[in-house]
């Protein structure tokens, strides 16, 4: 199993250092060729209009699209949850996204760098311990489709946290904590879609 992760903007490096350290293989994604190469993909948070434009100009909209329609795990954090996302309100003209969540979410609406804060979640899929979540110029998940299901919610019920079959998103930094539950959980996710595929084989 190797994990990638887009490395053309953002806290890339911190999520290779947390797979390394649950004994995942990963790698950096920056080419259409490397996405046929690896089990799955996630999605750095950074600043999502710019990973946008990057992966239009490095021509990874439709293999990556392509790749996740097709069952492969993607998790996006932060601004890959926007990069995930069917519609992204206040979106740009200039924004690509891969559109492939059914997930309606609207940019730093926590506010600024400023208004970064820290978050104790229930996540029931990690057990029963707290999260402990950072949330950095943070998206809002506005609204989800029926086939998307609610991991977290903010006390006051914003939605932080989705799964949508192979797809994961989540509003906060998991990589930036010591808790490696929810890497652990989306290796879980690729796991099983590497036993899913290799079962399909085999019953041809």
């Amino acid at each position: 199993m190797t994990i990638g992760v887009l490395a053309l903007q953002g806290d890339f490096r911190e999520h290779l250092q947390m797979l390394r350290r649950i004994g995942v293989d990963s790698c950096e994604v920056r080419l259409p060729r490397e996405v046929e190469q690896i089990d799955g993909l996630i999605i750095p948070g950074g600043e999502s209009t710019t990973i946008g434009k990057l992966l239009a100009r490095f021509e990874l909209l439709e293999p990556i699209r392509r790749r996740a329609r097709t069952g492969m795990p993607v998790y996006g954090t932060c601004a890959g949850a926007i990069v995930l996302s069917a519609e992204v309100l206040d979106r740009g003209t200039e924004q690509p996204t891969l559109g492939v969540m059914a997930t309606t979410v609207r940019r730093n609406a926590f506010g600024r760098q400023v208004d970064s804060f820290e978050a104790d979640l229930t996540i029931p899929v990690l057990g029963a311990e707290p999260f402990h979540a950072v949330f950095i110029r943070a998206p809002i998940i506005e609204s989800v489709g029926p086939d998307v299901e609610v991991l977290a919610n903010l006390p006051d019920g914003t939605i932080v946290a989705v799964q949508q079959g192979n797809l994961l998103a989540t509003s906060f930094h998991p990589e930036l904590t010591e808790d490696s539950r929810i890497h652990r959980y989306f290796a879980s996710l690729v796991d099983r879609n590497l036993k899913a595929s290799a079962l399909a084989r085999e019953s041809r």
